[in-house]
């Protein structure tokens, strides 16, 4: 007996093993239950069907709602201009002759034409520093210790080839101004006559001179030269004087210049800046500087960033330093060194002001008016709202009248984005017919709130107003060439020459029709668009009642999904539980058949 249960134990232990296999694949009751359970979960889940459904409806109208709401913003801002009442005070300004003078206007700037004579333009002043404030080309005088390229001209030098008298001189920036004097000779020189041209550096002048040996003409440059020296030199065959040359050429001018962009101690200054920090004012706004730290280039640049009004400049050409008020007319400029001398080594302390000139103009005959500036405002000009920029000396007519075109074209506007939302709407109520007879509602078919606003966006359009202190030519869009269609909810122009006439003579009216305060077209349409699309408006309370109801859906699928999932997982347990008993009992059968079938039991 201790063998058989033995045995049968070790059998039931297998036979478990084996259920656990069959519960999983069901080949013990031979019953395909897992589909049955997700068939369970299918029928359980049937209502998510329709609740999809339903919110595929809901986001549709909701998309449809959004446009409407869209649609209405766009009205209503039109709305909003046309309510203002100082927008039908809109003027234009024509010039009669742009090239004397444009002109701009303000709301509210009388009507009118207005004759202006401009007899001066407005300058800006300038104070310009004693010229040549800089070293000499070669302070020591010997031009052999002078790099051309590394020289101080005020322009650098390049390489290359220049002519003097039809013979090509060659140099390169490493040469020294005597090597360049040298070539000039030896390329001139006439091997038969021996004739040729001469070069000098004259220290005191800062110059250099060219000289035939014949006293004949010299003549310098040609259109294939390749090197700037003669104009860097400023060497030119006329010297200036409009005339030739009559075998000697000279320097236009003093050949050095500034060094900006070095200290001010090494800055090559005639009269080099004191040492120590410095401070000196312009306008009343000061500046201070370091000689070792500071570059000149540093303080004009600090001096066009300031408040003191001016441009800071450094000419080049004529070596020297300007101040030019920003602002135009008969300003002077004040400086003054107040520790250090730096105003005095650019020459800007002894500099000469050119004085700036004022605007001088009348206004339809008037005796002259005088202003700073080349912008005629309405304090100078006393015509509120009026704006002239002054070109050019001469007349010119400025002509002031309302801006009809711009007060059309908002109305004009108003209707066009009223017709876009009435047909909008009309369309997505509109009820459609396939050819097999299947008849399709609109998105907004049958929708209270859509037919609502229709409605009343209707109403609204066709006012008739009857504005008190109004002549009663303008009540309604209309008497401004506007016609309701007999076939939808739009309105068109018929009559655009109504629309110009009217307001063209009757402004007031269309602005009262539009504008006033009690019963205003624009006004109504711009307060129902508040009630209607407004925080608490009825369309936003439509929308917001759908945004709800696809979320409770949303909870509603997914708390049904949590049931189907609990009960698929019992459902599951119940048939596996099946499936053990079942392989277990079957394997037990087969033990007995056999202890049966060979007699050990």
């Amino acid at each position: 007996m201790s063998s058989t249960v033995t045995s049968i134990g070790t059998t039931t232990s297998n036979a478990s093993a084996t259920a656990t296999s069959l519960a999983v694949t069901g080949l013990a009751s031979g019953m395909n239950w897992s589909t049955i359970v997700t068939e369970l979960g299918n029928a359980e889940r049937a209502p998510e069907t329709q609740w999809v459904q339903e919110q595929n409806t809901n986001a549709t109208k909701n998309a449809a709602y959004a446009t409407v709401a869209s649609d209405l913003t766009t009205l209503q801002l039109d709305a909003q201009t046309l309510s203002d009442p100082s927008f039908y005070q809109s003027a234009v300004a024509s010039s009669s002759d742009s090239s004397v003078a444009t002109a701009s206007v303000n709301t509210g700037t009388p009507a009118g034409n207005y004759a202006f004579n401009i007899s001066q333009l407005a300058t800006a002043a300038q104070l310009v520093g004693t010229s040549y404030v800089s070293q000499v080309l070669d302070p020591g005088g010997n031009p052999a210790a002078v790099t051309i390229g590394s020289a101080g001209f005020g322009t650098p030098v390049t390489a290359g080839v220049f002519t003097v008298n039809g013979a090509q001189v060659t140099i390169a920036t490493t040469d020294s101004l005597q090597d360049v004097f040298n070539a000039i000779a030896t390329a001139t020189t006439n091997k038969v006559t021996g004739n040729k041209v001469t070069a000098s550096y004259n220290a005191t002048t800062d110059q250099i001179s060219l000289a035939s040996s014949d006293g004949s003409a010299i003549t310098l440059g040609s259109s294939s030269d390749t090197s700037n020296f003669l104009s860097v030199a400023r060497l030119y065959n006329d010297n200036g004087t409009g005339t030739n040359n009559t075998g000697t050429i000279s320097s236009t001018s003093s050949l050095g210049r500034v060094n900006t962009s070095a200290v001010l101690a090494s800055a090559e200054l005639k009269t080099p800046v004191a040492a120590g920090s410095g401070k000196f004012t312009i306008n009343g706004v000061s500046f201070a500087y370091n000689p070792t730290t500071d570059s000149i280039q540093d303080i004009l640049n600090n001096i066009n960033e300031s408040t003191a009004g001016v441009s800071a400049a450094y000419d080049s050409i004529n070596n020297r330093f300007t101040l030019a008020n920003v602002n135009t007319g008969d300003v002077g400029i004040s400086v003054q060194d107040v520790t250090g001398n730096f105003l005095a080594a650019t020459g800007l302390s002894g500099g000469t002001l050119n004085h700036g000139n004022n605007l001088l103009y009348t206004l339809n005959g008037s005796s002259q008016i005088i202003s700073q500036s080349n912008v005629i405002d309405d304090t100078s000009s006393g015509v509120t709202g009026l704006t002239v920029t002054a070109l050019d000396k001469g007349t010119t007519t400025v002509s002031v009248n309302s801006d009809t075109a711009t007060i059309s074209k908002a109305i004009q506007k108003f209707v066009t984005d009223y017709n876009t939302i009435q047909s909008y709407m009309t369309s997505q109520q509109a009820v459609s017919t396939a050819a097999d007879g299947t008849v399709t509602a609109g998105t907004l078919t049958g929708d209270s709130t859509t037919s609502e606003i229709i409605t009343n966006l209707r109403s609204l359009a066709n006012t008739v107003t009857n504005i008190a202190g109004s002549s009663g030519s303008v009540k309604s869009l209309a008497d401004l060439g506007f016609q309701s269609s007999g076939n939808n909810n739009t309105i068109s122009l018929s009559d655009a020459s109504a629309l110009t006439a009217m307001l063209t003579s009757h402004l007031n009216d269309v602005r009262g029709m539009f504008a006033d305060t009690t019963s205003g077209l624009a006004v109504q349409m711009n307060a129902y668009v508040n009630t209607t699309n407004g925080t608490s408006g009825i369309l936003t309370t439509r929308q917001a009642n759908l945004t709800q109801q696809n979320a409770d859906i949303t909870t509603q699928i997914s708390n049904l999904e949590t049931k189907v999932s609990n009960d698929s997982q019992q459902w599951s347990s119940e048939f596996q539980a099946m499936e053990t008993a079942e392989s277990q009992t079957n394997q037990e059968l087969t033990y007995l058949s056999q202890g049966v079938s060979n007699g050990s039991l």
